[in-house]
């Protein structure tokens, strides 16, 4: 494993932008506003190429016990304690604070090598800064600005000169084996309590306040011999109802673990149905072109008869993405977690599947003859052969003449077929129509000679006179 090194303070000191400038990343979310961290973000620092580490950056820690105040504060220790080094991180221009104080007590009691950084020492007496915390009694005492890059090559050096070097030193940030998952939906469905129950742990902050997870949180876990990056992520609001700065960007960092990932778990709640918010996060994947899996969360609070109703009203609301397996589960006491990962194995192995271009253009062959394109302005497009353009999702370049007249009805029946027909199963299909051009279209006509310009006339003379 890469040592740990943690990033601990209270709110507003400039952890996150910390923890941006050394991992050379924005995988944390930065605003004025106290608070905006919550859940403990993991991301590799390179600026030592021999000697890469792991950095944690942590919620600030307000002194409360309570709400979300306080899940914050023990995310924070947790973290510091199964670190190989904290960085406490402070703010020069305030100066030290009452809960600076709680905070250095509680390093105290905690039996891990500790660096007092001063950040915000930009255009100040970086002398007159650090001194203000010589009471602390910290003797690694540095001075940094984040924001501005100034005092990280001495961070640096004094942190390599501490942490372990026997380490291993494999990153498993980009590993491809690994699953990419993402679970997304409106907020407050229980994306972070099912993220928690897969790893066995409250690694994510759950509140039945909504908006509760701001950040998008990447956890690496490993499960009955395969690999996964379980994505935790902020619930999306209709864009009428998104006014807070912190919330916009919370909006964006979830649209993009959208992109990045393989597979999308969209977190239904069973007990309030299907809305139109539902729909929305549904289109944002549908864009990205992702594998889908539903899950309709919290299945095992409602009766038979509800179930009954949640059933019909899942299968019209839910029809433009039939595709998609719907997976009952309960993220609180763990039911349906098998059936998910099943799912979710599924859907994967459609997205990514390989093809070859004999049975793409065969597959294609069998479509058309068992129902031919419909005649379009006394023409018909043919479908001469196809390959496959990429995957996740599957895509197929189709080659022809007149596939413009294509119907929309007729692209569906092709996707329908072929997703049959090579049994795809929680992936959506795209197919890429390009017609061949005409070898004739250049080239000047033959002139007509006497004898057929007096024959045209007696033609027209003879239409005319009818």
């Amino acid at each position: 494993m890469l040592p740990l090194v943690a990033l601990v303070g209270r709110p507003n000191v400039g952890k996150s932008t910390l923890f941006n400038v050394l991992t050379r990343s924005r995988d944390a979310l930065v605003h004025d506003e106290p608070g905006v961290t919550r859940d403990r973000n993991y991301g590799v620092c390179r600026l030592d190429p021999e000697r890469p580490f792991v950095l944690v950056d942590t919620g600030g820690i307000a002194g409360s016990e309570e709400g979300l105040a306080g899940a914050t504060a023990r995310q924070s220790r947790a973290a510091a304690e199964e670190a190989d080094l904290i960085l406490f991180v402070v703010d020069g221009r305030e100066g030290a604070s009452a809960i600076d104080d709680e905070i250095l007590s509680w390093l105290r009691k905690v039996d891990t090598p500790t660096f007092l950084v001063v950040n915000k020492v930009d255009g100040l007496d970086a002398q007159a800064a650090l001194a203000e915390f010589a009471r602390y009694g910290i003797k690694e005492v540095l001075g940094v600005s984040s924001a501005h890059k100034q005092g990280l090559d001495a961070l640096m050096a004094r942190t390599m000169a501490v942490l372990p070097r026997d380490g291993d030193t494999e990153i498993l940030d980009n590993d491809p084996e690994r699953v990419r998952i993402a679970f997304v939906g409106r907020p407050n469905v229980g994306k972070s309590t099912l993220v928690n129950r897969i790893l066995g742990e409250e690694r994510m902050i759950a509140s039945d306040v909504p908006g509760t997870t701001r950040d998008s949180i990447a956890v690496d876990l490993e499960r009955d011999g395969r690999k996964y990056r379980l994505i935790d992520t902020a619930g999306l609001r209709r864009k009428g109802r998104v006014e807070d700065a912190v919330e916009k960007f919370s909006i964006v960092k979830t649209l993009g673990a959208i992109e990045q990932c393989q597979v999308a778990v969209i977190m239904l709640d069973a007990v309030e149905g299907v809305t139109d918010q539902d729909a929305s996060v549904l289109g944002a994947v549908l864009d990205a072109g992702r594998a889908l899996v539903v899950g309709v969360n919290k299945w095992d609070g409602l009766t038979d008869y509800q179930r009954e109703q949640n059933e019909q009203l899942l299968s019209r609301k839910l029809a433009f993405v039939d595709w998609a397996e719907a997976v009952r589960i309960s993220a609180l006491h763990g039911s349906g977690m098998r059936e998910l990962f099943k799912a979710i194995h599924r859907a994967h192995s459609s997205a990514t599947r390989q093809f070859t271009t004999a049975e793409t253009t065969k597959a294609l062959e069998i479509a058309y003859e068992t129902n031919p394109p419909p005649v379009v302005r006394g023409h018909v497009a043919k479908l001469r052969y196809a390959h496959p353009g990429g995957d996740n999702p599957p895509t197929f370049i189709v080659h022809g003449s007149r596939l413009r007249t294509l119907s929309d009805s007729y692209r569906r029946y092709l996707e329908n077929f072929f997703r049959k027909r090579f049994k795809l199963v929680g992936t959506p299909v795209r197919f890429l129509f390009k017609e061949g051009e005409n070898p004739y279209k250049d080239k000047p006509k033959n002139p007509l000679t006497a004898r057929q310009v007096a024959k045209k006339r007696r033609l027209m003379k003879h239409v005319k006179g009818k």
